[in-house]
């Protein structure tokens, strides 16, 4: 685990323990799912957009009786223009429960990461690298 360092400071050799496995480890893995987490707030950020816009555009509409066709699953089943509206509504306010849990369980990955971070580099300087890769 030792490292190679600019200038004259020697590296240490430090032992792992099997605790310090674990917390590596532990880390590693809620970095991966903190990232799995972001890419999916993502997602839903960008489909609440896209909700957003077909309500934008269903206001648009000067005619009330048009039925407007809204996707439920794999089949479109055409409402009124004030159902559809009342069903986008829904769903917005749906993903957008969705994104704040995902945000929350977001930041709790980072408190943990932030302690593991410290426990971590207290232990081994800087023969260990836990800083992501910005590739």
């Amino acid at each position: 685990m030792a490292a190679t360092m600019k200038g004259p400071v020697a590296v240490e050799d430090v032992n792992v323990t099997f605790e310090d496995q674990q917390k590596i480890n532990k880390f590693a893995r809620n970095t991966s799912r903190m990232t799995e987490l972001k890419n999916e707030i993502e997602a839903k950020k960008k489909t609440l957009q896209n909700l957003q816009d077909a309500s934008d555009d269903l206001m648009m509409f000067d005619d009330d009786s048009l039925l407007i066709p809204y996707q439920i699953g794999d089949v479109f089943i055409s409402h009124t223009q004030e159902e559809t509206q009342e069903m986008l509504e829904a769903a917005k306010e749906t993903l957008e429960q969705e994104v704040k849990g995902l945000e929350d369980r977001v930041s709790a990955i980072q408190q943990l990461l932030g302690d593991l971070k410290v426990q971590l580099y207290a232990k081994f300087g800087n023969n260990i690298n836990l800083e992501a890769d910005e590739s």
